[in-house]
């Protein structure tokens, strides 16, 4: 019997909602990262305003788009330092950076990579580790430095090159003197060698890589991302060394499962060779998004050869357009469905595919429904032989910028497999019955044999699972150190605010017994002072629309004209308490009756110091 299909958690609609919400609105996909560690980081953010539910957020970010900067720099985890893990940079000084000078010429430029460059610091820890190899001239001259990261404000900071001198303390003294020169309170890159590191934006999982390079610096960024998000960006990484480039990682990376990739050169300071495939580059090149800057005019016969290419795909394809007609049909599926050409423009559902050897409408509907790619597995079609063929039907709905243009439908034939796994399974009966006529001592060397081969495989599955949950604690440990120091810089926000907050609460102590509706605090002038949020949705006035500005001229469905009196005998006799009951319009043009309270702001000498106006809805038949 074949195993089981295994079973995966299904995800949270509503979360999924919320980020396909914030790649429509703001262009940052985050389907790619790991659930549990971004519902954590969201979760976070939206303990700090206080919402509970995913919609709710979405709701509130739509009326207050600066909320979007708040969570982005909560999502984005930006810990990094120079010299992070400083064995690891001593190893690719002393050890990587010869081997990449030693494959160079003397005029070769040396091009290198940081992704996840995050504030910067890892980048300009490369370009110190290549100045020192090089001398600050040959470096002038040879190296570029791109360093990217999908935060831009994180970017802002990489590019004015300038730290605390809390910040520089990783670095040894004689190379902070060497490379940094003191501007007030910080210390700045030198600008000379500031001009040969580029920074910029790029989203590892959507944009192009950068090419042609001896060393792509990646450290701790894949592990907030998928296995299947990792395996496309470490495809791209090869693509986008050279030969005999080296990728240099985190210490929660280990790519144990991507040898086809990369060979660990030295596994515990996780740096890696790329392993060189002579179709690899080809294969990749032929991926949407990832852009060669050297090509020439040969460029210009490239649609005729993807076209070619794709007809002569291995696999049978059928891409259908939005109106359900057939847009292409790949010689595989001629051949192996019956169809023509001239079947390119009919409607599918006119097609015996459509529905047979299983339902692809439904597919296409779900597909388009829940925007992400469908996958039905072992379907089994008879032929006219009377033997059985085997599919996986992968249904994938095309987007182009947000607007779909239609599906691509392939079959990924498994016959073979399938025969293979039957006569393997007769071969181990013949084996099993040969076995039993052996003698015994190679009997019990198969039997050891075997044992050892189930161990290794229960040791590379707990191997897995270990570097899964390397990978969750490193995250976790960078989260705690985020954390860590927002709260350092939130307490030093609080003690340069006390001064204020003491005079704060001294204002607020007055007003706190009122604050069960909405309130408008006014100075003795009738200025307003304080505008509560419940006073903003009774009458659609924000809080920095109104501050300032006197309370008799607002525009708003409250009679202020009403209530001069009763604020007049507030200022006048600081022990009054007013109450005025006035027909008002809310901010939704409904008629209400409202019910306003007086009261006298005073202050510790019992000074009148202006008056306190509660203002309540009420029911129109009281």
């Amino acid at each position: 019997m074949s195993p089981s299909p295994p079973v995966f958690p299904r995800p949270d609609a509503k979360f999924e909602g919320l980020l396909h919400y914030l790649q429509q609105t703001r262009g940052f996909d985050f389907t790619g990262y790991k659930r549990p560690s971004l519902m954590r980081r969201v979760n976070k953010r939206m303990q700090m305003v206080a919402i509970d539910s995913f919609p709710d957020y979405i709701d509130y970010l739509e009326v207050h788009p600066e909320e979007f900067t708040y969570l982005f720099d909560t999502i984005l985890i930006n810990v990094t330092s120079f010299f992070r893990d400083p064995p690891a940079w001593d190893f690719l000084a002393k050890e990587i950076v010869p081997k990449i000078l030693q494959e160079q010429k003397d005029d070769d430029s040396i091009r290198v990579w940081c992704a996840g460059c995050a504030s910067g610091e890892e980048a300009y820890t490369t370009a110190i580790v290549l100045a020192e190899a090089l001398g600050s001239e040959a470096f002038k001259k040879r190296v570029k430095i791109y360093a990217t990261d999908v935060d831009e404000e994180s970017l802002t900071v990489a590019r004015q090159a300038s730290y605390p001198l809390k910040a520089l303390e990783p670095i040894p003294q004689n190379l902070r003197e060497k490379y940094f020169e003191p501007a007030g309170d910080r210390n700045v890159f030198r600008v000379e060698l500031r001009r040969s590191v580029i920074f910029g934006r790029n989203d590892l999982i959507q944009d192009a890589p950068i090419s042609r390079l001896a060393l792509l610096v990646c450290r701790n960024t894949l592990m907030y991302f998928n296995t299947e998000t990792q395996a496309r960006i470490l495809g791209r990484f090869h693509y986008a060394l050279n030969e005999t480039g080296f990728l240099f990682m985190g210490r929660a990376e280990m790519l144990l499962t991507h040898t086809s990739l990369f060979s660990p050169v030295e596994l515990k300071y996780r740096v890696f060779a790329r392993v060189n495939h002579v179709k690899m580059r080809e294969r990749y090149l032929a991926l949407p998004g990832l852009v060669n800057h050297d090509f020439n005019d040969q460029g210009a016969r490239w649609p005729r050869l993807h076209e070619m290419a794709l007809d002569l795909a291995p696999m049978p394809r059928i891409v259908v357009d939005t109106n359900g007609n057939v847009a292409q049909v790949t010689m595989r599926a001629r051949q192996t469905f019956g169809l023509t050409i001239k079947d390119v423009g009919r409607p599918l559902q006119d097609l015996e595919i459509s529905y047979r050897p299983v339902e692809l409408r439904s597919l296409i509907e779900q597909a388009f429904g829940e925007r992400r790619t469908i996958t039905v597995s072992n379907v089994e079609r008879q032929m006219s032989d009377g033997d059985p063929q085997h599919f996986d039907v992968v249904v994938i709905p095309l987007y182009d910028n947000g607007t779909a243009l239609g599906v691509s439908i392939s079959f990924i034939d498994l016959t073979r497999q399938y025969k293979l796994s039957e006569d393997l399974q007769h071969s181990k009966e013949e084996l099993e019955t040969a076995f039993e006529e052996l003698q015994s001592t190679h009997e019990e060397l198969e039997t050891t044999n075997e044992e050892l081969q189930s161990t290794n495989e229960e040791l590379e599955t707990t191997n897995e699972e270990l570097q899964s949950t390397n990978e969750e604690l490193e995250t976790m440990n960078e989260e705690m150190q985020s954390t860590n120091e927002e709260l350092q810089t939130s307490n030093e926000e609080l003690r340069q605010r006390s001064d204020e907050l003491d005079t704060a609460n001294e204002f607020l102590e007055s007003i706190l017994a009122s604050l069960s509706t909405g309130v408008a605090v006014l100075n003795q002038d009738l200025q307003v002072l304080i505008w509560n949020r419940t006073a903003e949705d009774l009458w659609g006035l924000r809080s920095d629309e109104v501050t300032g500005q006197g309370f008799l001229n607002l525009d708003i469905g409250l009679p202020v004209q009403q209530l001069i009196a009763a604020i007049r005998r507030c200022l006048v006799n600081a022990s009054n308490r007013e109450e005025v009951l006035v027909d008002a319009t809310n901010r939704r043009g409904k008629a209400i009756k409202c019910r306003v309270t007086c009261t006298p702001r005073t202050g510790p000498q019992k000074e009148r110091r202006g008056v306190i106006l509660l203002m309540e809805e009420t029911d129109n038949e009281q």
